[in-house]
């Protein structure tokens, strides 16, 4: 029986969308067979819940980010599934998807906490479309690794045995037959679609 191509998942989020590219090929040499943006935000909220809500009273905070939260999550399993089946349709096998992390710490649980501080309020939008993305690939049968943005070429330059600086022309060089755009976003989350590939690697 001949085996499913393999393919991987990058994803780098942003407030309301997110950027997705999937990686194919050998490790040593993968190709670019989807990129796409995946609305995660529709018009029955704001893209930023956490700072709508700074200012509200606690019960109207509360719904705001619960109905937002909500709303984001079933946006992003839309997205998610959506790519996901255009690659079995293909015959591809999604092996994985990497996620960008940031390097912030937990937030707390309290909402109320999370209101009163400006850099907790921009903590949490990120860490809110990292989740509902997350969420999203749980629900396709993705399995997903997370990668710390801001270590993640070091890393991956140690992973795939090549200096930094080869790293991000091989990322570059990854858009070119694709045109533009292929921006920090599309070479981040390739770099981690790319590791997803070498760690599942047989």
């Amino acid at each position: 029986m001949v085996r499913a191509e393999r393919v991987a998942l990058g994803l780098r989020a942003h407030s309301g969308w997110a950027v997705l590219v999937a990686l194919s090929g050998p490790v040593s040499a993968p190709v670019v067979v989807d990129r796409r943006r995946l609305e995660l935000c529709d018009k029955s909220f704001p893209r930023q819940p956490y700072h709508a809500a700074e200012n509200l009273p606690a019960a109207k905070a509360e719904v705001l980010v619960g109905r937002s939260l909500g709303t984001a999550a079933k946006l992003a399993r839309a997205a998610v599934l959506a790519a996901v089946e255009t690659r079995r349709r293909d015959g591809q096998d999604v092996a994985g998807a990497g996620l960008l992390l940031s390097s912030s710490r937990p937030l707390p649980t309290e909402l109320a906490r999370v209101l009163a501080s400006h850099a907790l309020i921009h903590t949490a939008e990120g860490e809110m479309y990292r989740d509902v993305l997350r969420d999203g690939c749980a629900k396709a049968g993705v399995e997903v690794a997370g990668f710390r943005e801001r270590e993640l070429v070091a890393s991956a330059a140690q992973r795939l045995k090549l200096a930094p600086e080869a790293v991000q022309a091989r990322l570059a060089a990854l858009g070119k037959p694709l045109g533009p755009p292929w921006t920090q976003d599309e070479k981040l989350a390739s770099l981690a679609a790319w590791l997803v590939l070498r760690g599942r690697a047989s």
